[in-house]
C-alpha cells in the first residue's frame, strides 16, 4: 500500500485490521434487541409516499427525519435542491475525535402518490414489503438506529459525524449533487447505505447519461398523399436501428434504446420523432466517445433531406474501482468476521450517489457503498428487506464507525 493510502482514518483503520477478533458482546446484543425499533422506524417511513416529484410526501419525511435528527442531538442543515421539490436534510454531530465520517442515503422512492396507502408496510415471515422499503428507506432506518445505539453507548472518539439525506437520488441528484460534493471532500470515509442484494459491499458503480435523439421529416395526408411527406418514424426506426452498437462490451459500456415516439394521429405522416437511451459507463470518457460516434453514425439518414440530431446528456458519474474503497472493503469484512459472517466487494452497474462523493486520484475521502440492509426486487411491487439482515448491519455499521474513529 502507497503512502498516501495509509495516512490518516483509512490507514489507521487497516493498521487495526490485525486485532479483529470475536464480536463486541454490547454491539452485538444491542443490534439484535434493537431490531424490533428499526422495524417499526421503517413502517413510519414507508407509509409516507416520498416520490421524487411528490413535494407534500417529501416533506413529511423531511419533517420526520429532522425530528430523529434532531431526537440524536444533531445541528440539523436544511437547504433547497432546486429543480428538486425535496430539499437535503444534514445532521452533524460532533464528537472528542477527528475522524470526519458521512452516512448518506436517499429518502426519494421512484413510486407515485397513494402507492403507500395502496401497499403499506407489511412484514412476512423474514421479508419487509412496501414502496421504497429498501431503497432506500431501510437505509435510513439503519443510520439513525446505529447511531443512535453508539450515542446510547457513550461513544463519542470520532470527530464529527455528518448524516446527510437527499431527496432526488432516483432522478440523477439534479438539485442535491453540489450538496454531496461539498460535503463529501471535508469527509475523511463516506459510507453510503444503498440496499445490496445478498451479504455484498459495493465498491463500485456505474455512472449514468441519456442518450437523445431527435428527428424532423414533414407532415402529409397518409392517406391521399404519404409521398410529399418525410416519415419521422421511419427516420427514427433508421437510426435506432444504426445506433444500436454504441455500448462498448469490452469497457462494459451499454446503450440501450429505451423510449421512442412519433406521430400522434394515424392519418398524418408524423414530422417529428425522439427516442432516449440509457447508457451506463464506468470509464468517464466514454461520454466524449460516443456522442463523437452517434454524430457519425447519423450522418447516413433514410432520407437525405431529414433532419437528425443526438445529444449525450451526462447525468451521474460513475464510482471508479480504487485501492483505497477495496481496502475499507477489507476493513468491513473483517468486522463482520466478528459475528461469523463475510462481506463480498461487488462492482454494479446501476448508478447511486456514491459517484458524487467519490473524488478520482484523491486520497480522501474513501467511499464504500452497498452498507444498507440486504434487499431485493428494487423498483418494483415485490421489493423487499431481509429483515435476518437488520441486526448484522447494525453491527456492521456501528463497528465501522468505531474503527473509522481510532
Amino acid at each position: 500500500m502507497t503512502k498516501i493510502r495509509n495516512r490518516g482514518v483509512l490507514g489507521l483503520a487497516l493498521g487495526m485490521s490485525m486485532a479483529y477478533g470475536q464480536s463486541r458482546d454490547w454491539e452485538l446484543r444491542a443490534s439484535q434487541a434493537e431490531k424490533p425499533a428499526v422495524l417499526k422506524t421503517m413502517e413510519t417511513l414507508v407509509n409516507m409516499d416520498s416520490g421524487t416529484d411528490d413535494g407534500k410526501g417529501l416533506a413529511l419525511v423531511e419533517a420526520e427525519l429532522v425530528r430523529r435528527l434532531k431526537a440524536l442531538g444533531a445541528e440539523v442543515e436544511i437547504t433547497a435542491a432546486p429543480p428538486s421539490v425535496g430539499k437535503v436534510v444534514v445532521g452533524r454531530i460532533l464528537g472528542k475525535g477527528t475522524a470526519k465520517i458521512m452516512l448518506m442515503i436517499h429518502y426519494d422512492t421512484v413510486f407515485g402518490v397513494g402507492e403507500a396507502g395502496k401497499r403499506p408496510f407489511r412484514v412476512e415471515g423474514q421479508r419487509a414489503y412496501g414502496p421504497g422499503v429498501a431503497d432506500a428507506k431501510g437505509g435510513l432506518a439503519l443510520i439513525l438506529h446505529a447511531v443512535g445505539l453508539l450515542k446510547a453507548q457513550g461513544f463519542d472518539r470520532y470527530g464529527e459525524l455528518t448524516l446527510l439525506f437527499n431527496p432526488d437520488e432516483e432522478k440523477s441528484s439534479i438539485g442535491s449533487r453540489e450538496a454531496i460534493r461539498k460535503f463529501a471532500p471535508q469527509q475523511d470515509a463516506v459510507l453510503i447505505f444503498e440496499p445490496p442484494e445478498a451479504e455484498k459491499v459495493i465498491i463500485a458503480t456505474n455512472g449514468i447519461s441519456f442518450v437523445n435523439l431527435q428527428v424532423k421529416g414533414l407532415a402529409s395526408h397518409a392517406g391521399s398523399a404519404p409521398e410529399k411527406g418525410r416519415n419521422a418514424a421511419m427516420e427514427l426506426a433508421f437510426q435506432v436501428l444504426q445506433l444500436g452498437q454504441l455500448g462498448d462490451p469490452v469497457k462494459g459500456t451499454t446503450v440501450n434504446w429505451t423510449v421512442m415516439s412519433s406521430g400522434d394521429r394515424s392519418n398524418i405522416i408524423p414530422e417529428a420523432g425522439r427516442a432516449t437511451a440509457d447508457m451506463r459507463m464506468s470509464d468517464l470518457s466514454e461520454v466524449e466517445r460516443v456522442q463523437r460516434d452517434a454524430d457519425r453514425i447519423t450522418q447516413k439518414k433514410f432520407m437525405p433531406e431529414n433532419e437528425v440530431q443526438v445529444k449525450v446528456e451526462y447525468r451521474r458519474p460513475p464510482f471508479q474501482r480504487n485501492p483505497q474503497t477495496e481496502q475499507l472493503a477489507k476493513v468491513a469484512n473483517g468486522l463482520y468476521g466478528e459475528i461469523g459472517k463475510s462481506l463480498e466487494p461487488v462492482a454494479m452497474r446501476y448508478g447511486t450517489d456514491a459517484g458524487f462523493a467519490f473524488t478520482p486520484n484523491a486520497a480522501k475521502p474513501v467511499v464504500l457503498d452497498g452498507l444498507g440492509v440486504v434487499g431485493d426486487r428494487i423498483h418494483s411491487s415485490e421489493e423487499f428487506v431481509d429483515t435476518d439482515s437488520i441486526a448484522p448491519r447494525l453491527y456492521l455499521t456501528m463497528r465501522l464507525i468505531q474503527q473509522l474513529s481510532k
